[in-house]
């Protein structure tokens, strides 16, 4: 069976990336990463997809008349490479409506929070000041709203006494970069259904039981 091919869109250091690269990596992944494009230049993670032989591309935002412009070339460059699916990996640009309907439900994205709790910046911030006792990650298939859309997975972080926003996020890090390798597994395989605005993954049953924080 051919395997899926993904774009993966970057801005930074690309960590999540970096997981997707060591998933598919694997010979029975049912997906491979066909381009890692970042609007910037400087983007560490485009380092780490040449390392692994994956083309990249930059499209500076700051090189185009406006979104519109900006997300017809990257419509451009991912068609060009043959990807039926783009995964958002720490992308910092909002995507006009347009692009997110041309690629509905064949675009999935990583937010460091349980949402529909804290969509935007500043997630685990927000947690602690709200005296949350867990967060987490989200991966979704991606909306014109920013960080909506059908929930294909979550993980949840239980929240220390003694946790500030960096050592909160670097535990929900870790969870992502388990739970995004899963989802694409999952929508490459063809067992993600968006139903509505749910999606349905078919042989996965939710956990049994509670976590409960704090256990006292």
């Amino acid at each position: 069976m051919a395997r899926l091919k993904v774009a993966v869109l970057i801005s930074g250091r690309g960590s999540n990336l970096q997981s997707l690269i060591d998933a598919c990596a694997a010979k029975d992944f049912p997906a491979e990463i066909a381009l890692v494009i970042s609007n910037r230049a400087a983007a560490q993670g485009l380092a780490r997809a040449s390392h692994a032989g994956i083309a990249t591309a930059t499209i500076d935002h700051k090189a185009v008349a406006d979104r519109a412009a900006f997300d017809a070339a990257l419509d451009r460059a991912i068609r060009a490479s043959g990807a039926g699916l783009v995964c958002l990996a720490g992308f910092m640009r909002l995507l006009t409506p347009g692009f997110v309907a041309a690629w509905r439900d064949r675009m999935i994205n990583i937010h460091p929070s349980l949402l529909p709790a804290f969509p935007g910046l500043h997630t685990h911030e927000r947690a602690l000041a709200a005296g949350c006792r867990f967060a987490g990650c989200t991966v979704h298939f991606v909306r014109a709203e920013t960080d909506t859309g059908p929930i294909i997975a979550q993980a949840a972080v239980p929240i220390r006494t003694d946790d500030n926003a960096t050592s909160l996020a670097a535990r929900v890090l870790e969870a992502e970069h388990r739970i995004y390798p899963l989802a694409l597994r999952w929508v490459a395989e063809g067992r993600v259904r968006v139903v509505g605005e749910r999606a349905a993954v078919a042989g996965a049953e939710a956990p049994d039981g509670a976590m409960i924080n704090p256990a006292g």
